[in-house]
């Protein structure tokens, strides 16, 4: 969980976190009742990250990294979006045609023409996004769409921690590798039939565009999935790395 993380403190790296969870100081309730100094700490550091931790646990959205917005997710569950969008194409001149959001109990499908314009509204109940590929495909697009967003949630984009773990690969290779299922009408579905998907309901297909929602839908389901079992991974891994003393933290 995020009360669990030290590495937003300035200068404690992931090797001193590690150090402080070895010596018993598991997270920020811990920090804050540990009256002596741990090892390798003076007691005037010590004093300034006890107020470090003191300042996160009232105000939970510790200021994290890029990288480390994945510890956040349990506490943020309750406020979180999967999130994948559809397009005309990959260019900048490409619209976006589809948002799919689930919130972990129900989906929504915001489409061009129809609902859209109501995406913008409803991203503001949101602290936590998840997607994969969306910092370099999703948000960007949004961005253009909405300009007037901040996009200011945080932002977990499951390509890179998924990559550390060694799932490489698209979303739905890592899928596969993972055992996981899609139904077989929409099984061998990619991001180009999804664009031609879209050009077939603009011809007047209701099926392709109920196709394409249910292509849409899978995506974002499956994040949950995949969210739920890099986070697992990653904090096993966290806890099992013993330190190389001879590294640098960085």
């Amino acid at each position: 969980m995020l009360e669990r993380t030290f590495v937003h403190i300035p200068k404690i790296g992931y090797l001193t976190e590690r150090r402080l969870w070895e010596l018993g100081v598991l997270g920020w309730p811990q920090a804050c009742s540990c009256s002596a100094p741990p090892r390798g700490f003076s007691r005037h550091r010590w004093e300034e990250v006890q107020d470090y931790c003191e300042q996160s646990r009232q105000h939970l959205e510790a200021d994290l990294a890029a990288r480390d917005h994945w510890r956040a997710w349990p506490d943020f569950k309750h406020r979180c979006a999967y999130l994948d969008i559809e397009t005309t194409g990959l260019g900048y001149w490409a619209e976006v045609t589809m948002v799919g959001v689930y919130d972990g109990s129900h989906v929504h499908t915001y489409i061009a023409g129809q609902n859209l314009e109501q995406l913008a509204e409803d991203l503001q109940q949101y602290a936590l996004l998840v997607t994969f590929n969306g910092a370099t495909f999703d948000l960007p697009f949004l961005r253009r769409r909405f300009r007037d967003l901040p996009f200011d949630q945080l932002h977990i984009d499951l390509r890179y921690p998924l990559g550390r773990l060694g799932y490489s690969g698209g979303l739905k290779s890592i899928e596969r590798r993972l055992g996981l299922q899609r139904d077989d009408d929409i099984a061998g579905l990619n991001g180009f039939d999804a664009v031609r998907l879209w050009e077939e309901y603009q011809a007047g297909s209701e099926e392709s565009l109920e196709l394409l929602v249910k292509y849409n839908t899978a995506d974002i389901e499956n994040l949950e999935t995949l969210m739920d079992l890099g986070y697992r991974q990653t904090w096993r891994r966290l806890a099992d790395t013993q330190p190389d003393r001879h590294s640098s933290e960085r």
